[in-house]
């Protein structure tokens, strides 16, 4: 049987990369993401093993439904790439907007808890039970970006969330694990760059999306025997260990 995964954030970015490279493994992969017209587009070279699924991750009973049918028509889901996300303005803490704070927690965090919850519950009830959730943590999992607190209070909550997943997983074959990304070439790291060079910063070192991508399909294909909790890839020179 053809393994499955579904790839949240997959019209653009890290999850467009991700998406096309399990595609180009042989992988049936359900696309998620808001913008179904995108979707639709990458789709259409790949025939039915590229699935459109058009959601709102923070939407949990279209999460569920989207799931759940991807599920049902392709046989089980074995992997979820745990990916959307969004990176709000930059700001001194004080001059941070709440409802930049609110929507960054509501797709970051919620969203991310709501995909692992749906993909749990189907790999839980699934026969041969197991799968395997992976989420895309970042290095604002570790280090602070300045000005970035919502996105990077909420890639710490993602850490957390990946352990509970592991944990809570062990009984039932479901495999958590976590992919921490530094400086992959992407529409969202250009938008972030920009606003850090409009404060005088250095324009960042990158790396190119794809290495990104192999080091997903790597994670994915292991048996559920073996796991790779936690993971980090980055541009070799951004400044992520030392001191200032």
């Amino acid at each position: 049987m053809t393994q499955t995964i579904i790839v949240t954030g997959a019209s653009s970015g890290i999850g467009h990369a991700v998406a096309e490279r399990m595609l180009a493994a042989g992988w049936t992969v359900g696309l998620a993401a808001r913008r179904a017209d995108r979707l639709a587009a990458i789709a259409a070279p790949h025939g039915a093993r590229a699935v459109v699924l058009p959601l709102d991750v923070s939407d949990a009973d279209a999460v569920a439904d989207r799931f759940a049918g991807f599920a049902r028509d392709h046989g089980r889901l074995d992997v979820l790439f745990n990916n959307a996300g969004i990176f709000t303005p930059t700001a001194p803490l004080d001059e941070i907007d709440p409802a930049d704070w609110r929507r960054a927690v509501e797709v970051n965090l919620t969203g991310m808890f709501l995909c692992a919850r749906a993909a749990f519950g189907l790999m839980r009830r699934q026969a041969p039970q197991g799968g395997r959730i992976i989420n895309n943590g970042s290095v604002s999992a570790h280090v602070p970006r300045a000005g970035a607190a919502p996105y990077t209070a909420t890639k710490h909550a993602i850490t957390g969330l990946t352990k509970q997943i592991a944990l809570d997983g062990r009984p039932f074959d479901i495999a958590g694990s976590q992919i921490d990304i530094g400086n992959a070439e992407t529409d969202l790291l250009r938008d972030a760059a920009q606003q850090a060079m409009a404060r005088g910063d250095a324009p960042p070192h990158v790396m190119d999306v794809a290495h990104v991508a192999d080091c997903v399909h790597h994670m994915a294909s292991l048996p559920l025997s073996a796991n790779i909790l936690f993971q980090t890839v980055m541009a070799t020179k951004m400044p992520f260990v030392g001191r200032g």
